[in-house]
């Protein structure tokens, strides 16, 4: 409920994947309850019943961009909205049954993202070995630990869950992969501004009009505001048929990124507010909010606005 902090949590399962990880960083979740969930969809959709409070479900990773059922979940049905950003380097163990050596592993167990991450390891290190898709690094883990296969790769978690030995770590051939989580909640008042906050939209251009996407980006642009992503996915109305999805430097209480999104309110089809957040830094990403650009402080905006009042006063002083 809008206020009341979340106590029921689900996360997209099974247990011992990087997404009950990544729910296991929050505090809040180590007090409440935590439920793995079968899918994405069915995870957002516990959320939507109120059998839930939240869902920690990924948002996109840094070697296989977006994910896609996350996006088209967020923009259709009953609203929802992003409260928190959880985002987790992505380190894959190679982790097996006490007693299993390296030279004896000859068949391992990974969902195909992770064995595609960890590619160039497994061609040095185990070039004999067949890698046998699973469903999730989880299903991975739980595989090694009944002796299905002579290992896994999976996450720190799934390892220690399952009772495995870790034969090595950090396997993955982009050492400085991550992934970012989404804290999704039923729509309520986001949380206060920290000036440092992600703003998350789904925009549907009017397809009638000659350069509409450019529109939208100007909304954005002329205002300072700084844009960090943008993708497209279909809409499954028609081929050709986008929504775009955004993520904007700011807060929907900022002054100029309120201007930005009446903006885009009176050029677009349809927005979707999906969430103001803090945003989380991490190593690579910078130390600071990139500053707005002369004249377009939320103090220039607030200047300018006062300013503008005492014309309409007959002030000119």
């Amino acid at each position: 409920m809008p206020g009341t902090p979340p106590t029921r949590f689900v996360y997209l399962g099974p247990e011992g994947t990087f997404a009950e990880q990544a729910l296991n960083s929050l505090p809040a979740a180590e007090r409440g309850s935590r439920t793995p969930a079968r899918s994405v969809p069915e995870a957002l959709e516990s959320v939507r019943a109120g059998e839930a409070d939240a869902a920690l479900v990924p948002l996109e990773n840094s070697i296989g961009g977006a994910v896609g059922v996350t996006l088209d979940e967020l923009a259709e049905g009953e609203p929802l909205v992003i409260t928190r950003e959880v985002i987790l380097p992505v380190e894959f163990v190679l982790a097996a049954r006490p007693g299993t050596a390296l030279p004896h592993v000859r068949s391992v167990a990974a969902h195909p993202q992770a064995s595609t991450q960890c590619r160039g390891w497994l061609r040095t290190h185990l070039p004999d070995a067949v890698v046998v898709d699973v469903l999730s690094n989880g299903a991975a883990a739980a595989g090694a630990a009944a002796g299905e296969y002579d290992a896994a790769i999976c996450a720190p978690i799934g390892a220690g869950r399952h009772r495995l030995d870790v034969l090595a770590d950090k396997i993955a051939d982009h050492p400085d992969a991550v992934t970012r989580f989404a804290l999704v909640s039923r729509p309520g008042p986001p949380p206060p501004p920290t000036g440092d906050d992600v703003t998350s939209l789904a925009v549907y251009i009017a397809h009638d009009r000659v350069g509409a996407l450019l529109s939208v980006l100007m909304e954005l642009a002329v205002r300072g505001v700084n844009m960090s992503r943008i993708e497209s996915r279909p809409t499954g109305e028609a081929l050709g048929r986008y929504v775009f999805f955004l993520d904007c430097a700011g807060h929907v209480a900022d002054v100029r990124l309120g201007e930005a999104l009446q903006g885009l309110r009176r050029v677009c089809a349809d927005v979707r507010f999906l969430g103001s957040y803090p945003r989380q830094r991490f190593p690579g990403a910078g130390d600071r909010p990139i500053p707005a650009p002369a004249g377009l402080s939320d103090a220039d905006y607030a200047d300018a606005a006062a300013w503008l009042a005492r014309l309409r006063a007959g002030d000119l002083n």
